[in-house]
């Protein structure tokens, strides 16, 4: 993979198994999968094992190699890849408007106590 060239965006099913590596830290395949069945019990090993390859593939982990079984970690931080995301998605979806994007989440995707939480944060910044 070329430095100058970001990782490949990850599918919905590559989030997943980022979300459980930022869990878990590096892991082998077999600890994934295992972290996997809690909200997935017909996740197959095998699955959990050619996904992890796939990512490697894309740029989206990082593998050590060094040991039996391969350990995997992934190759941006959680805060990072989730910035370039919501950066990707405020350009496509909200003309590039980081306020449309707020308030459209706003908009039925916050409970009160989550409101509160944001207004007294918004308070601090002023």
């Amino acid at each position: 993979m070329s430095t100058s060239n970001p990782p490949a965006k990850p599918t919905p099913s590559e989030l997943e198994m980022l979300r459980l590596l930022w869990q878990l830290g590096p892991s082998t395949a077999r600890q994934v999968h295992e972290a996997a069945l809690e909200a997935r019990p017909d996740m197959a090993y095998a699955n959990v094992l050619r996904l992890l390859q796939v990512m490697h593939a894309k740029g989206l982990l990082g593998r050590d190699e060094s040991a039996r079984a391969h350990i995997y970690a992934p190759a941006q931080p959680q805060d990072s890849l989730q910035t370039n995301l919501i950066k990707d998605l405020i350009h496509k979806a909200f003309s590039g408007s980081g306020k449309e994007l707020v308030l459209a989440a706003l908009r039925g995707h916050v409970s009160k106590k989550e409101r509160e939480e944001i207004q007294q944060i918004l308070s601090k910044e002023d």
